[in-house]
C-alpha cells in the first residue's frame, strides 16, 4: 500500500489571542500543493510497528508521527498483526509545509485502505487531531479554512491552479515553539478585529490579493536571508511571495511553470521545488480514497 503525503503552504496565517490551553487562537487558508513524501505500509503477522526512513536525521521510533499514527490505528481498532512502513522524504523537515503532520495523515489513510476497517470520519478527524493541530487537514486536503489551534477544517471554494516556486535554505529550519515565541510578545487584542476582517476577505476572494502571515515579521528579523529570497522571488516576476507557515521555506507563486523554473536556477545553494496547488479531488484520487473528499 503505497500513499502520497502532500505538502501544504498557508495562503493566510493569522495568530490571534492566547487560550485557555495555552495555544494560540489561528485563522489560516490551508493549501495543498503537489510536492510530497511517499509512504509505504505492509502488513505484517506480528504485532509491531517497523518504520523504515531513506534519511539517518529522521526518528524512525515512537517519537515520529507516523509510528505514532500506525501504533493509535493498530490499538484503537483493536486490529492483529502489525505493520512495516517505509517513508521516503521529500519534504523538507522544518519548513513549514507540514510534512511530519502529512505523513501521520497519510499513515491514517494508509492503514483504512490496507485493513478495509471502516471508521466514522469524526473518529479519523479525532485521531489525527490527537497527533497534531494540522493533522486533520491532510486527512482532506486541497484549499481550506483552519480555526481554533488548526484542527477545524471547514472546505473552501477550490480556486485555478497556481504555479509556485518553493525556496528551502539547506542550512536553516525555524522551531514552531520558538516562532510562536517571538511572535507572542507582539500580539495586541487591539490588532484582532482587523486581522479577522482581512482573513474572512480573504477566504471568499477567489484571487488572493496578498498572502498575510503573522510569523513572517518576526521571523524575517531573525533570518535576514528569508526576507532576502522573498525580496528576489517578487523581482523575478512572483504575482506573490510569503514565508510558509512558520519557516523555513519562503514561496512564491509565478503565472507560469516556466518562470519559476528559471528563477529557481538563481538559488543553487538552497533546496527548490517547482510544485503547483491541488485540489480536494485531486487528492482523493492520488490517494484512492474519495471517502475523505466527500
Amino acid at each position: 500500500m503505497q500513499i502520497p503525503a502532500f505538502a501544504k503552504v498557508n495562503l493566510c496565517l493569522r495568530v490571534l489571542n492566547r487560550r485557555p490551553d495555552n495555544f494560540h487562537e489561528l485563522r489560516t487558508i490551508f493549501q495543498t500543493i503537489s510536492l510530497h513524501d511517499t509512504l509505504k505500509l505492509t502488513h505484517i503477522p506480528q504485532r509491531s510497528i517497523i518504520l523504515e526512513t531513506d534519511s539517518p536525521a529522521i526518528a524512525a521510533g515512537p517519537e515520529n508521527l507516523v509510528w505514532q499514527a500506525l501504533e493509535k490505528c493498530r490499538s484503537q481498532w483493536k486490529l492483529t498483526g502489525g505493520v512495516h512502513a517505509r517513508l521516503r522524504k521529500c519534504i523538507p523537515v522544518g519548513a513549514g509545509l507540514g510534512g511530519g503532520s502529512s505523513d501521520a495523515a497519510a499513515a491514517i489513510i494508509g492503514m483504512l485502505r490496507l485493513t478495509k476497517c471502516r471508521i466514522p470520519l469524526e473518529s479519523l478527524i479525532e485521531l489525527a487531531a490527537s497527533l497534531g493541530s494540522d493533522v486533520p487537514f491532510f486527512l482532506f486536503g486541497g484549499r481550506a479554512l483552519g480555526a481554533g489551534r488548526g484542527e477545524e477544517i471547514y472546505p473552501l471554494p477550490e480556486v485555478a491552479r497556481k504555479c509556485l516556486l518553493l525556496v528551502s535554505p539547506r542550512d536553516l529550519a525555524v522551531s514552531t515553539a520558538e516562532a510562536y515565541g517571538w511572535l507572542s510578545a507582539l500580539l495586541t487584542k487591539d490588532d484582532i478585529p482587523t486581522k479577522i476582517y482581512e482573513f474572512c476577505t480573504l477566504c471568499w476572494s477567489p484571487q488572493e490579493t496578498g498572502l498575510p502571515n503573522d510569523f513572517q515579521a518576526t521571523v524575517f528579523k531573525r533570518h535576514p536571508r528569508l526576507k532576502a529570497i522573498q525580496r528576489e522571488l517578487l523581482r523575478q516576476g512572483a504575482v506573490e511571495a510569503a514565508l510558509a507557515g512558520s519557516g523555513s521555506t519562503v514561496f512564491g507563486i509565478f503565472r507560469s511553470p516556466a518562470q519559476a523554473r528559471r528563477t529557481a536556477r538563481l538559488f543553487p545553494d538552497d533546496h527548490t521545488f517547482c510544485t503547483e496547488t491541488l485540489t480536494r479531488e485531486e487528492c482523493a484520487r492520488a490517494r484512492h480514497w474519495r471517502a475523505v473528499a466527500e
